[in-house]
């Protein structure tokens, strides 16, 4: 009897054994808890947001990323929500584009407008899957998904050294530690320990010291800033144990040029997340997706976000590592996700845990992302190598990311054009790499072709 229960975790349905739901679902939590606070964390401090503030967009994101995982284990009718044991959470992908928006004065409000548009654009995107797919083969999410991990290098470098933010004149100001200051030999030393540490348990531990390789990084790296004095538990003592999100918190504002940024990203992934199904159900249920199960998850994807935005949440989407926890160890039975979007929603609706994350000193931060960064971009490269290097193909890659990540990186070069041109073009590589990759693909002759 025992051992029947034990087969319900290969299966879909039913109610599996308590104690290893418990452990499993934890796994999941573990193998995706980092990366869904990091970016609200990188958010804040791009904007500037109290300390609050902070507390408020990290808890929001948490409890979103959630409720996105929720409906799409439990589809409501025919299409909305997949089914499907998939978790989702803040998706680093929109990070770039969120800085830009950032960099511009927009702040929440203006990407919690692009949001809402892009989530529009989601669910288009699903009502319509069978056909918009064919505009993104692998080599064009490819090479988007390079262009993203391109992109962030600069990110975890800056974090790496302290945050640009934390000047000495900054750092005076608030009374901290000149450990933190941007570029210290302390930051650099904590941010290098840590990330030796990911590295070593990533290619060497095993079981779930390589699956929690991330976290067990921050946390040492976390003890060795502490030795340092950089972490300041100030601002703890005063938040709740327990607290709601905040309907509309931060405000809407519908920026063009940020819907426009947002709203690519968003159809790119919502064709990506197609990969994520699929090789959820081919390595968990040894079938394709059906149709059904693709257009309900990515409509489903594009509410959630739409919901997101009004609870003051930063973008989700599906999560790959996750994804990859299924196809090796088969379980599938929905009760073990449902887990891990009910420990997502505890952790969200706590203010207390969510104040002690940010108390993480940027140099954690940046060493134990840097790996995350290399991932996505190297996850870019298998995509475009799962396809024919050809001369065409080869072409679409190479000048799209070459557009992209020149433009962003010559800070001028379109400082005479408007101001949302260059916030829609000149910002984030992201965009240009998305446009040109899907004309390159459609003007270019196929191979054979004249």
């Amino acid at each position: 009897m025992k051992q029947d229960k034990q087969q319900l975790l290969f299966q879909p349905r039913g109610v599996p054994p308590l104690g290893a739901s418990v452990s499993l679902s934890l796994q999941h939590l573990v193998a995706m808890i980092v990366g869904c606070v990091t970016p609200p964390i990188i958010i804040a401090g791009a904007i500037g947001l109290s300390q609050a503030d902070q507390v408020l967009l990290i808890q929001a994101s948490l409890v979103m990323s959630a409720v996105s995982t929720l409906l799409q284990l439990y589809p409501a009718g025919r299409r909305f929500g997949s089914g499907l044991p998939v978790i989702l959470g803040v998706s680093f992908a929109y990070v770039p584009s969120m800085q830009a928006i950032a960099s511009s004065g927009g702040g929440v409000a203006a990407i919690a407008g692009a949001m809402i548009v892009g989530g529009a654009v989601a669910a288009i995107v699903g009502l319509f899957v069978k056909k918009i797919r064919l505009l993104f083969p692998p080599v064009i999410t490819g090479t988007v998904v390079f262009t993203i991990g391109l992109s962030l290098y600069p990110t975890a470098i800056n974090y790496m050294a302290g945050g640009t933010g934390n000047t000495a004149a900054a750092i005076e100001a608030r009374g901290l530690t000149p450990a933190l200051i941007y570029g210290s030999w302390q930051n650099w030393t904590v941010a290098v320990l840590t990330l030796i540490i990911v590295m070593v348990l990533n290619h060497h531990g095993k079981g779930v010291c390589r699956l929690a390789s991330i976290l067990i990084g921050m946390l040492c790296g976390y003890v060795i800033a502490c030795l340092f004095g950089m972490v300041s538990f100030a601002d703890v003592g005063a938040a709740a144990w327990v607290s709601l999100p905040r309907v509309m918190h931060f405000g809407v504002r519908f920026d063009f040029a940020s819907c426009v940024a947002i709203g690519l990203l968003f159809a790119i992934n919502a064709i990506q997340a197609i990969g994520d199904f699929t090789a959820t159900t081919v390595g968990g249920l040894d079938r394709d997706p059906t149709d059904q199960e693709l257009q309900g998850g990515i409509i489903a994807y594009g509410f959630s976000n739409i919901l997101a935005a009004l609870f003051g949440g930063l973008p989700t989407a599906t999560y790959s590592q996750n994804v990859g926890i299924v196809t090796t160890n088969k379980v599938v039975n929905r009760m073990v996700f449902a887990m891990t979007g009910g420990f997502l929603l505890l952790a969200g609706l706590s203010p207390k845990f969510a104040a002690v994350l940010t108390t993480i000193p940027q140099c954690v931060l940046g060493g134990a992302t840097i790996t995350v960064f290399s991932t996505i971009a190297m996850t870019g490269m298998k995509l475009i190598a799962s396809q024919e290097l050809t001369a065409r193909n080869t072409t679409i890659v190479g000048l799209s990311a070459a557009l992209g990540v020149g433009v962003s990186q010559a800070g001028g070069a379109l400082s005479q054009f408007p101001e949302a041109v260059t916030m829609i073009f000149g910002k984030s590589p992201v965009v240009i790499a998305t446009l040109m990759a899907v004309l390159l693909n459609l003007i270019l002759p196929g191979e054979g072709e004249t």
